[in-house]
């Protein structure tokens, strides 16, 4: 048991190159694929057959949208909102290199930041919206000398 809570002690499994997407569930194709355009998202592959699409930022940053969703009332999250707490991912985070900017571009797209900005231990800066469906984004700028 402690061999598998200190990674020094074996080599790792496989070697973990990057991560690719987050999978984000949503009810309404149009207004999501609208809402992630306003982001600077855009429409790179789409698999009807899996109902689903991906979308990449012009840096290569990665997301599926999953078109299955349900949606709830008053768009709650069930993973967030709800007093029982579930298990599952609460949110995808971002780095960006200019909050100040990112903060007009929300402005400018009338979407509202719902926590932030502040800091986030020593490491980051970030502000969290949600998208219509009310899954949450983080969005962090890296503290000076920090890297991705």
């Amino acid at each position: 048991m402690l061999a598998a809570m200190n990674p020094d002690r074996l080599p790792p499994p496989v070697r973990l190159l990057g991560f690719d997407h987050a999978g984000i569930r949503v009810s309404d194709r149009a207004e999501a694929l609208d809402f992630y355009a306003r982001l600077g998202f855009r429409l790179t592959l789409d698999l009807p057959a899996h109902r689903a699409c991906e979308l990449e930022s012009a840096d290569g940053a990665r997301i599926n949208l999953i078109f299955n969703g349900v949606r709830q009332p008053g768009r709650a999250n069930v993973l967030l909102d709800a007093p029982v707490k579930l298990p599952g991912i609460t949110h995808a985070a971002f780095v960006v290199d200019d909050l100040d900017g990112l903060q007009a571009l929300l402005a400018r797209h009338g979407i509202a930041i719902t926590e932030g900005p502040h800091p986030i231990g020593p490491r980051r800066i970030a502000l969290f919206i949600r998208d219509p469906d009310g899954n949450v984004l983080e969005f962090n700028q890296l503290i000076e000398g920090d890297k991705p």
